[in-house]
């Protein structure tokens, strides 16, 4: 009996010690786990360690991404359920961050989260949100007002955003050095079939020239650029590579209206350049028709049969 109660005198002096912990104390211990560890477990254990886990110092960065990377996409991800899912922990971040938010890496959100991260995030300096269906020029307008020290914009697979968002980011954001606005591929799009909703697919943007005028006006300062499978032709590439010379990156993957020529055009303008992706994609003779270029003899010479020549 007496070993069963120095047993249970050890228990309780132990959880007396941990709910004791200072503020300052938790916090630091808090901030060596991961986010999911922080949400799914710490959390749960009482009011004083919930509410440290929303010390502002604790969210600077909410990243996600490694977890969509590490899992296999899934219809489920463009449903409107996991929508709001990844909508309310965003805006639950923001507001615990009290303006201390400089880092968001997500999919799938809505304008109704990214708004909101707008007003409130006035130091946000890198804003990754791929896969975006909902979100839409409104809310990037807010993110360029408001957010003037962004460095790092990604808006892949993002088919509710113009090249107008880009033009007003180019002139309210002069820091900008990195933009990924990679498609999804709409020469092949097998790969997304059963994934990605059919009308999403076949609403691609196809203002590839106007996104690049606005790229190549608005954003001289830009030292890495993604445009997987834009649909930009030499006019498009040509102001892109006369307004931002200091390019060191440029994946131009899947570009199927660039040929070699304008690749080496473009590299002329290009000083700075150290990694160029090149257009090359295999493409199916059946996914082209004869009368896009009108006749087979042209087809074969842009493509050396299926293969761009680059």
């Amino acid at each position: 009996m007496e070993n069963g109660r120095e047993g249970g005198e050890e228990e309780t002096r132990s959880n007396s010690d941990w709910a004791e912990l200072t503020h300052e104390c938790l916090t630091n211990i808090l901030s060596r786990l991961s986010l999911e560890e922080r949400w799914k477990g710490t959390m749960l254990v009482c009011k004083s360690w919930l509410h440290t886990c929303k010390d502002p110092s604790l969210f600077s960065v909410f990243d996600l991404e490694s977890r969509f990377e590490s899992g296999t996409e899934s219809s489920l991800w463009w449903s409107a359920g996991f929508e709001r899912k990844v909508d309310n922990m965003l805006r639950s971040v923001v507001e615990w961050s009290a303006g201390a938010l400089k880092e968001i890496r997500i999919r799938h959100c809505s304008d109704r989260s990214l708004a909101s991260a707008a007003g409130r995030c006035p130091n946000l300096q890198v804003l990754s949100i791929k896969s975006c269906q909902h979100v839409t020029d409104a809310s990037i307008i807010k993110i360029a007002s408001n957010c003037p020290m962004l460095k790092e914009l990604d808006i892949s697979y993002c088919y509710e955003i113009s090249h107008e968002s880009l033009e007003l980011i180019g002139r309210m954001c002069p820091n900008l050095r990195i933009l990924k606005r990679n498609l999804l591929n709409w020469i092949d799009p097998s790969q997304h079939l059963g994934v990605v909703p059919n009308d999403y697919l076949n609403a691609c943007p196809q203002d590839g020239n106007a996104e690049a005028a606005a790229i190549g006006k608005f954003m001289p300062q830009l030292e890495h650029l993604e445009l997987r499978f834009s649909k930009l032709s030499a006019h498009g590439l040509s102001s892109i590579s006369e307004g931002c010379p200091n390019l060191e990156y440029l994946d131009l993957f899947g570009c199927s209206n660039l040929t070699s020529r304008d690749m080496a055009n473009a590299s002329e303008n290009l000083k700075n350049l150290k990694k160029l992706v090149k257009p090359n994609f295999y493409i199916p003779r059946s996914v082209f028709h004869t009368e896009r270029y009108g006749h087979w003899r042209l087809y074969d010479e842009r493509f050396q049969t299926d293969v761009f020549r680059i």
